[in-house]
């Protein structure tokens, strides 16, 4: 990949917007919010492959299940009057309901409605995929102002046999071994735990679309879980040429950076965007593998356990996460700005991570008859001739750029930049143009 930039300081600010055009739509596992959802976002990346599911296809221990839509959801009082309006929130259905039209008193109601007493001004963000049910969720505070009455409970949606929906976009590059970017599209309206996650991925794609690419890139768009579980029940024969993964999710608020390993621990992936952001500077949180959150655990499952980690913010779980507090006001253009920098600086690694030989071995070759130290005097001049050192003693066919740069405890790009010089300089040869 080229040096230049790919990535602009309003970034943010366009990730933002096209999270503010996807926020009202109400999404689930299946049905027409995801579709009109991947429709949107492939006006935007310029190309998606659509893929649908049939619904009963099996995938591995699963079923694709039936399809969810819905048209509308209310409860009314004996006066007429919407005490819960689904068109005022698409959070105060649970996910999945099944329709629903009768009248009841508010014991009966009450059965079908959950609220967070702990955080009573938020609606909880409920489903229920894979069990028949129905229900409504509000705030606890409008749960205290329902008063005994006869109510009117209308949920129009249908449970039928349909589709199973994802979307997915591949770059080719020079190799066939491949980079996995993959969120997840199944979330109502919920800002940083979703929409910043597959809006940051389109971006992403966007950005490397016309670029000349050492790695093939891949990037899906999924439904969780049971997308990630369909997508690899379908192609098994592709992971294999995976060597680099990240799940996108919670990008946009203004936590710290958090970075989850893949199950592997030490895959190149886990030590790259370690690498990244220390070279960034900050606080961050590294943490190890665990079988929760979200679609890594299907990709580092033990049948498969690829090099795939997640890059977020605030881990999922944040006092906001599952509720209508995770709006258009948690995430800001600033912070998924930030994120999008760090993905595509590891990005930036992968492809720039190469073996070099030093071609004057015996001793440190004469620089100054090189020129290199006039071209020391660089915007990296505090570490530059300290790289160039580095990067000469240890490019001995054994270590990568991004070995150096470890040892060296100097950023990446001043390592590749010395290599670069070097390179110019006829004083480095890649490994892999040696016979």
């Amino acid at each position: 990949m080229n040096n230049e930039l790919i990535v602009t300081d309003n970034c943010g600010d366009e990730i933002y917007n096209l999270i503010k055009k996807l926020y009202p739509i109400c999404r689930s596992i299946t049905g027409n919010g995801v579709r009109e959802t991947l429709k949107i976002i492939k006006e935007y990346i310029g190309d998606l492959e659509i893929h649908e599911i049939p619904s009963g296809t099996k995938v591995f221990d699963w079923t694709v299940p039936k399809e969810w839509n819905i048209k509308d959801a209310y409860v009314k009082n004996s006066k007429g009057e919407k005490v819960i309006d689904f068109n005022n929130s698409n959070l105060h259905v649970v996910g999945y309901s099944v329709p629903v039209n009768k009248k009841m008193n508010l014991r009966e109601l009450k059965e079908h409605i959950y609220t967070l007493p702990e955080q009573p001004e938020n609606i909880p963000y409920i489903t229920s995929y894979y069990n028949e049910n129905w229900g409504f969720c509000i705030t606890d505070n409008d749960l205290k102002k329902l008063e005994e009455d006869e109510y009117e409970v209308v949920i129009d949606s249908s449970l039928t046999d349909g589709f199973l929906t994802y979307g997915e976009y591949c770059i080719k590059g020079e190799l066939d071994d491949e980079v996995l970017i993959t969120s997840y599209v199944c979330h109502p309206s919920l800002c940083n735990d979703n929409l910043s996650g597959p809006t940051l991925v389109s971006k992403i794609a966007k950005a490397l679309k016309n670029k000349k690419l050492k790695y093939s890139y891949r990037f899906l768009l999924i439904p969780e879980t049971i997308g990630s579980i369909t997508w690899l029940s379908f192609n098994e024969e592709k992971v294999s040429r995976i060597k680099y993964g990240l799940v996108a999710t919670c990008c946009g608020d203004s936590g710290n950076s958090t970075y989850k390993r893949s199950r592997r621990g030490n895959a190149e992936i886990d030590i790259i965007a370690e690498k990244t952001l220390k070279d960034f500077g900050g606080e961050y949180k590294v943490l190890d593998f665990f079988p929760g959150g979200s679609d890594e655990r299907q990709f580092c499952s033990p049948g498969f356990n690829l090099p795939v980690g997640s890059l977020m913010r605030s881990l999922y779980g944040f006092p906001e996460y599952h509720t209508s507090g995770d709006n258009l006001d948690f995430v800001k253009p600033e912070f998924l700005q930030d994120t999008l920098n760090k993905y595509i600086d590891i990005i930036y690694v992968i492809e720039n991570n190469e073996v070099y030989i030093n071609q004057n071995p015996k001793c440190e070759p004469q620089l100054g008859k090189r020129g290199l130290y006039r071209k020391m005097v660089t915007k990296y001049v505090s570490n530059i001739q300290r790289a160039i050192m580095w990067v000469l003693n240890f490019s001995d066919g054994e270590n990568s750029l991004l070995d150096i740069a470890i040892k060296a405890n100097i950023s990446f790009k001043e390592i590749k930049h010395a290599a670069d010089l070097l390179l110019e300089a006829d004083l480095l040869i890649f490994k892999r143009n040696i016979n």
